[in-house]
Order: structure tokens, then C-alpha cells, then sequence
């Protein structure tokens, strides 16, 4: 009965040169940030910066107080290096030429 009140998540990071997922078991009622915490990828990676980098479940947005279900994958986004409506407008912009 106790393994019920258990859950098992993921929490993903990626960056150009390497890509990380860590598996972490925790108490249901845990929050992505508490994933995050317990899986130790913020002394892996120190750039991130969970005040400035986004998270999400699975590519939908969510909060760092977000609930997690069994199965759930957390993680963490890199800041965008370039705005995709101005990329779509330059490569628009080309096509006419």
C-alpha cells in the first residue's frame, strides 16, 4: 500500500552538446520543482536558472508548482536565442526575392 503513495518522473534538460534525463521518485503531491531539486540537474548544469528558464510536462507549458503524475517528464527550456516571428519574417522576406 505504500508503493501506491510513490510516484516515478523524469526531469529532462538538453543542450547542444548534451542531452540529460534523470529519473526521480518522490511522494505524490510532488511539484516539478521538487523533481527538479531532487534530481540534482541544477549542480550538473548551473546555467539554468529557474527564476529565467522555463519548465513544462511533456511540451505543454507549466508552472513550477505544477502537481506530477506517474510517468510525468519535467523540463526545463533553454531561453529562445532568436525570436521565431522575426525568424519567419526574414525567411518570408527571402522567399519573395
Amino acid at each position: 500500500m505504500a508503493d501506491e503513495a510513490r510516484i516515478e518522473v523524469e526531469v529532462a534538460y538538453a543542450r547542444p552538446d548534451e542531452q540529460l534525463i534523470l529519473r526521480v521518485e518522490g511522494e505524490a503531491g510532488l511539484t516539478a520543482q521538487d523533481a527538479i531539486e531532487r534530481s540534482h540537474i541544477l549542480e550538473r548544469f548551473p546555467e539554468i536558472d529557474l527564476s529565467a528558464n522555463k519548465v513544462g510536462i511533456f511540451g505543454k507549458a507549466a508552472k513550477l508548482d505544477t502537481l506530477l503524475a506517474q510517468g510525468d517528464r519535467v523540463e526545463i527550456y533553454r531561453p529562445l536565442i532568436a525570436d521565431p516571428k522575426e525568424s519567419r519574417k526574414k525567411r518570408a522576406a527571402k522567399k519573395k526575392d
